[in-house]
């Protein structure tokens, strides 16, 4: 069966598909010896694909990982300060993996990596309805009904946020912890929505993201889902 250029680029796991799209504008991938500049071009597999000049990574099975992403790495391939990144710093041994959403400099805790762009990109999506939880250290008095009223969502400096669970864990003088659930995850959703109800955030611990967790999982260290797992999650729903 046929399908486009970019999910297939996505799925060889040489890039994301958004990526890929970029890439076949500005005319690096050829098809037969022809350069394609569309991304909504069709291939069925058998055809000479090149990469600038490479032919794409065989294409393996779907494959998904859960890392315990440290403070202090930046979620990104190349990081225009010259940070160190999450990829520069995962163990040996692992193929080209992707992530799925992202974690900022200061944040830490689970973070899922594929070997599938196509897979990141649908894992990402608002409409699947995955919730990821947080457990989030605040510095603030907590006013429980500023608190509750996330529950209904909000908008904050002009960007509307869909609700946010958040509940009080403990409270040692003016700082907080609190358990967070949310299912969108826009870029430091969490840090400015407490902001904007009087808290700073002094840490963030992603707990979960939709049926897996962070568990036991050490600083820095990687598990893969074993396929069974993986097919038993997300086989049906996202048709792997």
């Amino acid at each position: 069966m046929s399908e486009r250029l970019a999910k297939f680029m996505a799925r060889s796991g040489v890039c994301s598909r958004r990526q890929a799209e970029v890439y076949i504008s500005q005319k690096r991938v050829t098809v037969n010896g022809e350069i394609v500049d569309s991304p909504a071009f069709n291939v069925n597999g058998n055809e000479k694909i090149l990469f600038d000049g490479e032919k794409l990574p065989q294409l393996e099975a779907t494959r998904l990982w859960l890392y315990h992403k440290p403070v202090g790495l930046v979620t990104t391939h190349k990081d225009e300060k010259d940070r160190p990144t999450v990829f520069d710093n995962l163990p040996a041994g692992l193929p080209r993996v992707i992530s799925v959403g992202r974690l900022d400099l200061n944040s830490e805790g689970l973070l899922l990596l594929t070997n599938s762009g196509d897979l990141s990109r649908k894992l990402e999506r608002p409409e699947n309805g995955w919730l990821r939880r947080y457990k989030v250290r605040v510095h603030g008095i907590v006013d429980k009904k500023k608190l509750e009223a996330l529950a209904k969502g909000c908008v904050v400096d002009g960007v509307s946020y869909a609700p946010i669970k958040a509940e009080v864990e403990s409270v040692q003088g003016t700082n907080s912890w609190l358990i967070v659930t949310l299912s969108e995850g826009k870029n430091r959703e969490i840090r400015k929505v407490m902001k904007s109800i009087g808290l700073e955030v002094s840490r963030l611990i992603r707990l979960s993201y939709g049926p897996f967790q962070l568990g036991s999982l050490r600083r820095g260290e990687v598990k893969e889902v074993p396929a069974k797992v993986l097919h038993e999650q997300l086989g049906a729903k996202f048709s792997l």
